[in-house]
């Protein structure tokens, strides 16, 4: 009886081993989950995005991974004729980020690796193409072809591109804008960003809009489109079908460049080559300096995070303003 008692205890004991060491296992795999997700969280999605279209291409090219110096080597010669060396910088960035977080031996620390690279940066190095500024005056060309047009979708059209140059917004924060970001006051509107590239831990960053009193006012224009189109809640900029039935949906990032250019080419703004959404920013910054505001509210409006991007902007739209050539072309001949 007494050997049977301890086979029984003994048996309680090897279960109760089992099922801690069972807890245990899952308690590492959830830990191991969450570290993942923690990593993941540290990279904003459009950084994950962009390593994982470059990755993709290095794969596609005929790369393996875990990879080695010779072949990315190879790599960076066989498309140094046809890509930007920037965008081949990036795409070193994104295989070492891989070996990195696989636990491998990153082959792109390599000194020679790095030299070759900045030999393509030097010898086919192009200067970065960059969007034309949309300026006050152009946008309110467009404003006024828009308030013509009287549609559905030019309403739309006219509250995304003046709330976008107004608020500064980059064009993921514009279509991901949803009614409960807004708080109306009596001089205009206060929009809440939960989340932007430079505020990645969503601390959140307020924007101030006021209402205008000319050809522009992006308060009355947003108000207008969501009365229009019935928006109680959600997405402020949404898809417009051929019936013209608004979807419950935002709009995608990407067409936030398409319905400038659209817009800006039927308002017969057809000088500006290069338009993209950052046009907008670009575009309000310079405008605003003009204006006569400071550095540092534009700085805040469009949240930005380095003064030196911001005094690029400055500079380009002093370029023929304060030019050393002024005095001496607008100087009477004797």
């Amino acid at each position: 009886m007494a050997k049977q008692n301890l086979i029984e205890v003994h048996s309680k004991e090897v279960a109760s081993e089992e099922a801690n060491i069972v807890m245990s296992r899952a308690a590492i795999g959830v830990r191991r989950e969450l570290q993942s997700e923690f990593i993941a969280a540290a990279t904003s999605d459009n950084t994950r995005r962009a390593y994982r279209s470059a990755v993709r291409h290095f794969l596609n090219w005929g790369g393996h991974l875990p990879s080695d110096q010779e072949t990315i080597i190879d790599y960076l010669i066989e498309f140094s004729g046809t890509l930007n060396p920037r965008t081949l910088s990036l795409k070193i960035t994104a295989i070492s980020q891989w070996h990195k977080h696989q636990g491998f031996n990153d082959p792109c620390v390599s000194p020679q690796l790095r030299k070759i690279l900045l030999g393509i940066e030097r010898k086919c190095g192009r200067p970065k193409q960059k969007a034309s500024a949309l300026l006050h005056e152009d946008l309110e060309k467009i404003v006024l072809f828009l308030q013509t047009a009287n549609s559905l979708k030019s309403l739309r059209d006219n509250a995304l591109l003046q709330i976008g140059f107004f608020g500064g917004f980059r064009r993921s924060e514009l279509v991901n804008l949803k009614l409960e970001n807004l708080k109306w006051e009596r001089d205009g509107v206060l929009i809440l960003l939960p989340k932007s590239k430079t505020d990645q831990t969503g601390a959140g960053i307020s924007k101030a809009i006021p209402y205008g009193k000319g050809v522009c006012c992006p308060c009355a224009a947003l108000k207008k489109w969501l009365d229009s189109a019935e928006i109680r809640d959600g997405y402020l900029f949404r898809g417009i079908n051929k019936w013209g039935q608004v979807a419950n949906t935002g709009l995608n990032a990407a067409s936030v460049n398409a319905i400038l250019s659209d817009c800006a080419e039927q308002a017969g703004v057809d000088h500006l080559l290069k338009l993209s959404s950052h046009s907008l920013r670009r575009g309000m910054a310079t405008s605003a300096y003009r204006a006569g505001a400071n550095f540092r509210d534009i700085k805040r409006q469009g949240g930005w995070r380095f003064d030196g991007t911001v005094q690029g902007y400055i500079e380009e739209a002093d370029q023929f303003a304060e030019n050393a050539m002024s005095g001496l072309l607008t100087k009477s001949s004797p």
